[in-house]
Parts: C-alpha cells; structure tokens; sequence
C-alpha cells in the first residue's frame, strides 16, 4: 500500500468511527465521553484485535491489514456492502502512479441519439456529476441540465438549489456527496476530481462536513420537486442507469405517472417550442 493509500485508510477508519454511537452497540455509557462516537480501545475490541493494532492502521503505520480484519471492523461500523466494498478497496496494494491528465469523458453518438429520442427530460451525468449531454426537454425543465453544468458546483454553490430541494436539502445534500463518492471510488489523483473536491471543499462548510464523513451510496433514482417558470410545482421520478462500458457514466432520466397532473405538465413542456 503506498502512503497515500495509507492515509485515506486512516482517514475513512476515523470518519466511521465517530459516526458510530456506544449505543447502537450495546456499550454502556459512563461519565462524559470525550470522543464523538467510539473509541479506538472500543473498536478494536469489538473487532478482535488489539487497540495498537487498530491506533497503526488509523495513523497509516500498517500496510498489509488483512481481508479477515478489515470485514470485522465492517462489522463494528455496521457498514452496508457498498461501504464495506470501499473500505476493502482503499487498504488493497496499489503501485505509484506517474502525474496524470484529465481525464476526458466522450458520449458515444448512439447514446446521444437516443437522449435526443427519449420522449422525457434526459441527460448524462459522469463520473464526477459533470452534465455530458442534454436533450432539449431536460434544458427547458432546468437549465442547470445544460452541458458543461456539474451536478455537484450547482447543488452547492447556486442558491436556487436551496429552494428546489427544501426542506429535505440536507438529506440531498448527504446523498449526493455519498453518491459522488461511491462514482470516485479510490481514483482520486485525477486532476478534474482534485480541482472539484478542492473547490467545493473551500466555498461550501456544508460539503466539506459531509464529504469528511466517507459515506459510500450507489447512485440512483429519486423522487424530484421542480418549481418550474411557467408549469408552477412539478414532481416526477429520477432515473439512474448505468451506460455500459462508458466508466461511471448515468443516463438520467426524469418521468412521472402516467395520467397525473405532473405527467400533464411533462407533455406540456414536451410541445411547447423552444425559445
């Protein structure tokens, strides 16, 4: 494991911790804890090893913890498959890699036909929530759904998101910082996640709160609330699938039930000419 690797270890198994209660674990609360959540000499006797041995792999001082340890420790933070997948993933063995370029993410032209064809508001959303490709639909029902926009720069720093998503505007916030997480995986040398985290993490408390949780979540649909110009209050339903081959990209795509008033307002915006 190279340093850096360490590092994110380290900096994942502090993060957990402090997200996990002496009471979801049946442990016994006594006096002021000086900690929030656990502490170290708790988890690692939970997990069966001793408290030098967990204070190594928190500072980085071990390299080689093994698959047995690291899924007992899941166990303790009570961690889904996804962030335990994570975890796993951070303390593998990985060689040091030369400086790299951006990474440049291509739609294929048949999937920017069929954005085109989709009789909803459509788009692709990258591996870093960079908005790919558009169809004019999902630009007329926000144009924050515009190439070139990233999901994460909007939700963050526009203050109309505020408003799209009160009262659960936190609840969004977590979720997407999670999902965004989850999309990044352990590839974080690239120069467009460095310069987005970097970004973000100085202009918003809030993302730079959430993002130091190390919350992993599988990007998916959603119910969305739009207050759109001219349909008024909109909801509809939020689709994520993954576009086969193209390295995290989503096609996302917003519909709502057929014969309802948010399903009226869709076909609405569908026939009205674009300005």
């Amino acid at each position: 494991m190279t340093d850096a690797a360490a590092n994110e270890l380290g900096d994942f198994l502090r993060a957990r911790r402090e997200l996990v209660t002496p009471e979801q674990l049946g442990i016994p609360v006594v006096g002021v804890r000086r900690v929030p959540g656990l502490r170290r000499e708790e988890v690692a006797m939970l997990s069966g090893i001793s408290a030098d041995y967990y204070l190594r792999l928190e500072q980085g001082r071990d390299r080689n913890p093994s698959s047995q340890v690291l899924e007992s420790i899941a166990r303790v933070f009570q961690l889904d498959p996804d962030t335990a997948t994570y975890m796993l993933e951070l303390a593998a063995p990985r060689t040091r890699r030369t400086v790299r370029r951006r990474r440049v993410e291509t739609v294929a032209p048949h999937t920017l036909r069929l954005i085109e064809q989709l009789p909803f508001p459509a788009f692709v959303e990258g591996r870093y929530l960079d908005v790919l490709a558009a169809n004019t639909l999902a630009t007329a029902l926000s144009p924050r759904l515009a190439v070139g926009g990233n999901r994460l720069r909007d939700f963050f720093l526009d203050p109309a998101e505020h408003d799209l998503f009160e009262p659960y505007w936190e609840q969004a916030a977590a979720g997407l910082v999670a999902g965004f997480r989850q999309s990044v995986g352990t590839d974080t040398d690239d120069p467009r996640f460095i310069e987005l985290v970097g970004e973000l993490s100085l202009a918003s408390p809030l993302f730079r709160q959430l993002w130091a949780r190390h919350e992993i979540r599988v990007r998916q649909g959603a119910t969305m609330h739009f207050d759109h110009p001219q349909l008024g209050k909109l909801q509809v339903d939020r689709e994520k699938l993954a576009i086969s081959g193209s390295d995290g990209m989503m096609l996302v795509i917003y519909h709502a039930l057929p014969g309802s008033p948010n399903a009226d307002k869709l076909a609405l915006l569908a026939s009205t000419p674009v300005s």
